[in-house]
């Protein structure tokens, strides 16, 4: 017999965000910032990252606990948090995920 078996994924409820760096940058957008936390998922596009309600772009997760995500613009001055959802939901917002436009 033999043969393989797809690949399982398990999730095991929400993400978290432990830290981010940098914590700012252009309100034009473009800053790579690295997420740390847990229960990233590392499939093609089993993690989206957001900052406040602006979607951010080129999200790639390496492992289940660090993720880098491209900023997208937002408003000088302001500041926003950073959260990941995957299919086991979106991470809780807290002070370690604001990221400030400036």
């Amino acid at each position: 017999a033999g043969g393989t078996s797809p690949a399982l994924t398990f999730f095991y409820g929400a993400p978290s965000v432990t830290a981010i760096t940098p914590t700012g940058g252009s309100a034009a957008g473009g800053t790579t910032v690295a997420i740390t936390g847990t229960g990233f998922d590392t499939s093609a596009g089993g993690t989206t990252v957001d900052f406040g309600t602006a979607a951010a772009t080129g999200v790639t997760c390496a492992s289940s606990t660090s993720c880098s995500a491209t900023s997208p613009g937002g408003t000088l001055g302001t500041t926003v948090d950073v959260t990941v959802t995957t299919a086991g939901g979106t991470s809780a917002t807290s002070s370690a995920d604001q990221f400030s436009y400036k």
